[in-house]
C-alpha cells in the first residue's frame, strides 16, 4: 500500500471528526478553498462596499488571467524552439501546459465584470460617444459579447495547444509552424483587445497603442515565473538541455523595455502624465526600483544559472508582477498606488475560487487535463520529497 493509500485509510478510519481534519482532507480541499475565497470577497463587500471591491477584484482577476493567457505563447515558443529534433516534454513545458487549464476558470470568474462595469469603466457613465460605431462599441451588451468572444477564442487555443500528457512525443501531434504562427497571431490580437477593454479602459483619458503588448509581456513573464516555481527539476538529459533562467530574463527584459518605450513615447502627453502621476508616489517608486533590481538580477544570473537562483528570481518576479497588476488598475480609483488589505483579500478570494473551480472545470474540459509526462517524473517526485 502506498503512502497516499495509507493516509486515505487512516483518514477514513478516524472519520475526520474535527473541522480541521474535514477540510484538510485532499478530497475536500477544493470545497474548502471555494468557501474561503467566497468568504474573503464577501468580507470585502461588507467592509468596503462594491465600489471598493470592484477595482480590487479586477486587479486580482487579472493576476489569474495572466497565468493561462501568458502561458499560451510561452508554451508554443518553447516547443517550437525544440521542434527540430524529437525529444520528450520537460517539466517546465508540461507545467506551462497545465496552466492552460485555468483559462475556463478565468472565463467563469469574469462573469461579474460586466455587472461591475458601471463601477469600473468611465464609458458607462453616459458620456456621448463620437459616432455610431463608438456608441455600439462602448455599450454594455457589446462589452459582454466581446468578453464572450475573447474567452471562446482563448479556450479554443488552449484546447489546441494543451497536448495531453502521457502520449509519446511522436504520437502527440507536435505543433507545426502554420498552427504555431496562427495561434500566436490570434492570441496577440485577442490579448491586445482584451487588455485595452479590461485594464486600460479603467482610465478613460489614457490611450496607448502599445499597452496591449505591454500587458501581454507582463502576463507571459508572470506565467513563466509561476511555472518555474511549480515545476519540479528535470532529471537526466533534460536537466542539461534546458536553462530556465534565460527565457525568464528575456521576458523580464521585454516587459521592462516596453514599459520604458511607452513612458518615453507618451511622457509629453498630459493625460499620460496624469496616468503615471497617479501611479507614482512612494509605493510606485518602490515597485519600479524593486522591479529594476529583479530584471538586473535575472540578466546577471544568466551567466551562472542554478536551480535555487532561478527559483529565487522567479519568486521575486511573481511578487513584482502581482503588484504590477494592481498598479495598472487601482490608482484610477484611489488616486495613488498602494496595496491595502482590500486588495490582498480580493487576491485571496480570487485564488480560493480558482482553486475550488479548477477540478470540476477540468472534468468539463478533459482536453486541458494535462497529466505530467516528462521523463524522470518519478525520480523528480522523490527528489522533491527528500527536500
Amino acid at each position: 500500500m502506498s503512502v497516499d493509500e495509507r493516509g486515505a485509510a487512516a483518514r477514513k478510519a478516524s472519520g475526520a471528526k474535527t473541522a480541521r481534519g474535514y477540510f484538510l482532507d485532499p478530497a475536500r480541499r477544493p470545497l474548502a478553498a471555494l468557501v474561503a475565497g467566497a468568504a474573503c470577497l464577501a468580507l470585502v463587500w461588507w467592509l468596503d462596499g462594491p465600489a471598493r471591491l470592484a477595482p480590487s477584484y479586477l486587479a486580482a482577476w487579472t493576476c489569474l488571467l495572466a497565468l493561462p493567457a501568458g502561458a499560451l505563447p510561452v508554451a508554443i515558443m518553447i516547443e517550437r524552439a525544440d521542434a527540430w529534433r524529437p525529444q520528450p516534454e520537460t517539466a517546465l513545458l508540461e507545467t506551462l501546459r497545465g496552466l492552460l487549464a485555468l483559462m475556463p476558470v478565468a472565463a467563469l470568474l469574469a462573469l461579474p465584470i460586466p455587472f461591475l462595469a458601471p463601477l469600473l469603466y468611465p464609458w458607462t457613465q453616459g458620456s456621448d460617444p463620437h459616432g455610431s460605431f463608438a456608441a455600439l462599441w462602448f455599450s454594455g451588451p457589446a462589452f459582454a459579447g466581446r468578453l464572450l468572444l475573447y474567452f471562446a477564442l482563448w479556450i479554443g487555443l488552449a484546447l489546441l495547444f494543451a497536448r495531453r500528457g502521457g502520449e509519446p512525443w511522436g504520437k502527440a501531434g507536435r505543433i507545426d509552424d502554420g498552427r504555431a504562427v496562427l495561434g500566436l497571431g490570434l492570441h496577440t490580437v485577442v490579448g491586445t483587445l482584451a487588455a485595452d477593454d479590461l485594464v486600460m479602459a479603467v482610465d478613460g483619458r489614457f490611450h496607448a497603442a502599445a499597452f496591449g503588448l505591454l500587458a501581454m509581456a507582463a502576463w507571459s513573464s508572470l506565467a513563466l515565473a509561476a511555472a518555474i516555481l511549480i515545476a519540479p527539476p528535470d532529471i537526466g538529459p533534460a536537466r542539461r538541455r534546458h536553462d530556465r533562467m534565460t527565457p525568464l530574463a528575456v521576458l523580464l527584459l521585454v516587459s521592462a523595455g516596453l514599459h520604458a518605450v511607452q513612458f518615453l513615447m507618451l511622457g509629453s502627453d498630459a493625460s499620460a502624465a496624469a496616468w503615471y502621476g497617479a501611479r507614482g508616489g512612494t509605493a510606485g517608486h518602490v515597485l519600479v526600483f524593486a522591479s529594476g533590481i529583479v530584471v538586473a538580477l535575472a540578466a546577471a544570473l544568466t551567466v551562472r544559472p542554478g536551480e535555487n537562483r532561478t527559483r529565487l528570481v522567479a519568486a521575486l518576479a511573481v511578487a513584482a508582477h502581482l503588484a504590477e497588476m494592481a498598479w495598472f488598475v487601482t490608482p484610477a480609483f484611489t488616486g495613488a498606488f498602494r496595496i491595502g488589505m482590500t486588495d490582498l483579500l480580493a487576491l485571496a478570494g480570487v485564488a480560493g475560487l480558482a482553486m475550488g473551480l479548477t477540478p470540476p472545470l477540468r472534468r468539463l474540459f478533459p482536453g486541458l487535463a494535462v497529466t505530467p509526462a516528462w521523463p524522470g517524473r518519478e525520480a523528480a517526485a522523490r527528489f522533491t520529497q527528500r527536500r
